[in-house]
């Protein structure tokens, strides 16, 4: 078996902070970064590789033509921007030319892609996108007995802190391929926690940024009101390099100290999880951060199924819509989707269904008669009701995110394991939310969430800094150990 932990991991796991300096030193070039990753992805993630963890999609052909160029470039004294030369991942349901842009469907092998928005953003400043990742089908909205990080597409991402538990859904390939170190920097998007759990689980950092902040045009959606991309990393560094790319916004001149309310009534459930919460809020009141405990509201039943008829509702629109307009043949509409899934049920629903995609056509979509009713009051609770309350007189909210990664069981179904609610009022309201490893729970990692108001981005990366900066004052934060399949 390849060592996950040798070969090329020293210059695989460069930060993309440290590629940035590294590159205008000299000390290391874009086609060296190139190769190094696309030997280590070889060797450990593809499917009939030593340990297949299975978190890339597809790798750009033109990688290393592009990489080449960078370089050249930079001899030249040229620089195209901030990631000028740095590899960069996307999730496998935002399109880029030359990559698929399933969203994990073979329902649009074939159809081309074009370049997202997102993505020119990403080439304009010089990065060089080295791939796309495997994610949970759609986005994780197909079935509630989807088991999160498969797609029919790639199969099932695993989780490069022990390999029979899951990566998290649904930028699963996302977050598993950085904490692994076959790219520093990759894109996810969220809809409701598709950003903060992989990142919770996988141990890296990821934020959704307010929604509208980093554009959606061909990226394959769920709901126009919920639906974000945003950057993942091995730090919160590298989260914001990236994410002053996609959303091209520049950190303010100057940072506040932020303000926290620790959200006391947020909680996983999960003992040694909430546990380590509350030393980690003791950790930071003694490192000098200003903090509050509060209790929030907390969605009920009626919460839960607004959203779902919410992102039914929307998704039966919004990807219908997407579906008409991308080029090449193929599926038109959700009803398409469903018809081409129940005539190739042998590759697309081997495990589990797409009940999800049959409630959404039965809302009627935004026209249908619960959507007028649905978003203004489940927006109204998520801003009135939880956030704003709960932000009064601070910065930033707090609360653990996810227990520790469950065991990926493709034949039972999707058993996701504990959270708190964190995620929820955030992804209604549309407003930012990120995530920072706080530590290991029985050697799997876990990661406390920060919530901001709508567009405070820098304030909860500020604060997502400060947060790390305390937890890996002594100890720098851990590499993946690839754990084996265990019992247990």
């Amino acid at each position: 078996m390849v060592d996950p932990h040798s070969s090329t991991a020293e210059f695989a796991f460069r930060s993309a902070t440290d590629v940035v300096a590294g590159l205008a030193s000299g000390d290391v070039t874009s086609a060296g970064l190139v190769d190094a990753l696309v030997e280590r992805a070889a060797a450990l993630d593809a499917p009939h590789s030593a340990v297949g963890l299975n978190s890339i999609a597809a790798l750009s052909e033109d990688a290393r033509e592009i990489a080449d160029e960078r370089d050249d470039e930079h001899r030249r004294g040229v620089s195209r921007g901030p990631l000028h030369g740095v590899p960069v991942l996307i999730k496998d349901n935002i399109e880029a030319l030359g990559l698929p842009g399933l969203a994990g469907s073979t329902a649009l092998v074939g159809r081309p892609s074009r370049d997202a928005e997102l993505v020119t953003r990403l080439r304009d400043a010089g990065a060089i996108v080295l791939g796309s990742t495997n994610l949970s089908q759609w986005a994780n909205i197909r079935s509630p007995r989807s088991t999160s990080g498969y797609s029919a597409s790639a199969g099932l991402v695993a989780n490069p802190w022990a390999l029979d538990r899951s990566a998290g859904g649904s930028s699963s390939g996302s977050g598993a391929a950085v904490a692994a170190g076959l790219a520093p920097i990759a894109v996810g998007t969220e809809t409701d926690g598709s950003i903060v759990c992989p990142a919770s689980v996988n141990g890296v950092v990821g934020l959704k940024p307010t929604v509208g902040t980093v554009p959606t045009t061909f990226v394959v959606p769920i709901s126009a009101s919920q639906d974000s991309p945003g950057p993942m990393g091995r730090s919160v560094d590298d989260v914001a390099l990236l994410y002053g790319v996609l959303a091209a916004s520049a950190p303010p001149a100057s940072e506040l100290t932020p303000t926290f309310a620790v959200a006391s009534n947020w909680r996983t459930g999960h003992p040694q999880t909430d546990q380590l919460f509350d030393d980690v809020v003791g950790l930071l009141r003694e490192g000098g951060l200003a903090m509050t405990d509060r209790e929030l509201a907390q969605p009920g039943e009626q919460e839960e199924k607004d959203e779902s008829v919410v992102l039914f509702a929307e998704l039966l629109d919004d990807l219908s819509d997407y579906l008409a307009q991308r080029p090449g043949e193929g599926v038109r509409s959700l009803a398409d989707v469903i018809a081409y899934e129940d005539e190739h049920r042998d590759s697309e629903q081997v495990y589990f269904g797409h009940e999800f995609f049959l409630r959404a056509v039965e809302t009627g979509g935004r026209k249908g008669d619960q959507y007028a009713e649905a978003r203004p009051r489940n927006l109204a609770w998520a801003v009135d009701t939880c956030l704003t309350p709960g932000l009064d007189g601070v910065d930033v909210v707090i609360a653990p995110a996810y227990g520790p990664s469950w065991k990926s069981d493709l034949v039972v179904g999707g058993h996701p394991g504990p959270a708190s609610c964190v995620t929820t009022p955030a992804a209604i309201a549309g407003w930012p939310i990120m995530c920072v490893p706080m530590g290991l729970v029985g050697g799997l990692p876990v990661g406390l969430a920060i919530v901001g108001r709508a567009h405070s981005e820098w304030t909860v990366i500020t604060a997502a800094r400060q947060v790390e900066q305390l937890l890996r004052a002594e100890n720098p934060w851990p590499r993946p150990n690839w754990t084996t399949p265990t019992r247990g």
